[in-house]
């Protein structure tokens, strides 16, 4: 998810006859985005917490967006640094599969508490939400209850959204409404167009023209009230529940084939997906553990509504078609 440090370097200094000499320790480079490695992010915890064990240095290098690590990746192949990507999710999973750069991660996660089952050889999830749209209650106190009544709503009534090629969110969304409503989609996206406030290349810019009051509803995740709640006691900022159901965002980290510290890079994946890594999740990327954390779980994530229905659609199907979705909803909109 992308959200609301200097680093130093470190030897490891052994004693031999005759002097001592500084021996770099092994460095895994993981490509993150921006919100993941700031320093209000999980990363920062994250890697304290991994390289107090593993005799080494985590190295967080971060683009625009999780879209981006993988561009990244794609432009380097081989040659590039990375020996992992932290922040793909479950929609542009497929598209990252076919580059063939993935390694196999080879963990036992029988462990994991998911909206669904997990049996994926390659991704490994680390944290997940629904995505839904946001509304407050001091303005909005009864939100639309499906994409129907949103759209049914006086045309003054705005939203803001992502654009799918550049956010894991607005992919997010046209997955939603293909999962939701299928070949009706192009009539869905035909009646939100009157309530589209702007596309955003990224949710920070979109999420931040909804609390100045430019728009009324922004896309976002039913977690996204616990921030809210946990940083600003305020309750007011609450996610609007579809009764067609949501569409999960599940985030994942992979290795990459290059590595060479595939072992390192399955030791953090381990680490990651611990109960002392995934406390490191809630109050810094604002998205559900995947793991139970029963009373170490935040009290802001408490009460939060989930959908009673959670969506899904073959990852095949959204490899195969997504570039088609983004032409359809684009046409649709513009």
């Amino acid at each position: 998810m992308v959200k609301f440090s200097s680093v130093a370097l470190a030897v490891l200094v052994a004693g031999f006859s005759g002097g001592a000499f500084a021996q770099d320790k092994p460095t895994l480079t993981i490509y993150t985005y921006d919100g993941f490695a700031s320093e209000w992010g999980p990363g920062v915890p994250l890697k304290d917490g991994f390289e107090a064990t593993c005799n080494c240095t985590v190295n967080f290098v971060a683009a625009d967006s999780s879209i981006g690590t993988l561009r990244k990746v794609q432009l380097e192949g081989d040659t590039t640094e990375a020996d992992m990507i932290l922040g793909l999710d479950t929609a542009i999973a497929g598209e990252a599969r076919a580059t063939g750069l993935f390694a196999d991660h080879g963990l036992d996660l029988g462990h994991l508490a998911l909206p669904t089952t997990w049996t994926d050889a390659q991704f490994v999830p680390f944290d997940y939400s629904h995505f839904a749209f946001m509304h407050d209650t001091n303005t909005m106190p009864v939100p639309p209850t499906s994409f129907e009544e949103l759209i049914a709503l006086d045309d003054d009534i705005k939203i803001a959204i992502q654009d799918p090629r550049s956010a894991t969110p607005g992919l997010g969304l046209l997955v939603w409404i293909k999962a939701a409503y299928g070949d009706r989609a192009p009539e869905i996206w035909a009646g939100l167009k009157p309530h589209i406030l702007t596309i955003t290349r990224e949710w920070s810019e979109s999420y931040a023209l909804f609390l100045e009051g430019e728009a009324d509803m922004v896309l976002s995740y039913t977690t996204s009230p616990a921030y809210h709640i946990f940083d600003q006691d305020d309750h007011t900022i609450k996610a609007a529940m579809f009764t067609e159901g949501h569409f999960p965002q599940i985030e994942v980290a992979g290795i990459l084939k290059s590595s060479d510290q595939q072992e390192l890079a399955r030791d953090f994946l381990a680490f990651l997906t611990s109960v002392e890594g995934q406390k490191a999740i809630p109050t810094t990327n604002w998205m559900f553990p995947v793991v139970d954390l029963g009373v170490d779980l935040d009290a802001s994530f408490q009460g939060l509504p989930q959908p009673e229905k959670t969506l899904v659609l073959d990852e095949a199907e959204i490899t195969a078609n997504s570039a088609a979705w983004i032409d359809e909803m684009l046409a649709a909109v513009q």
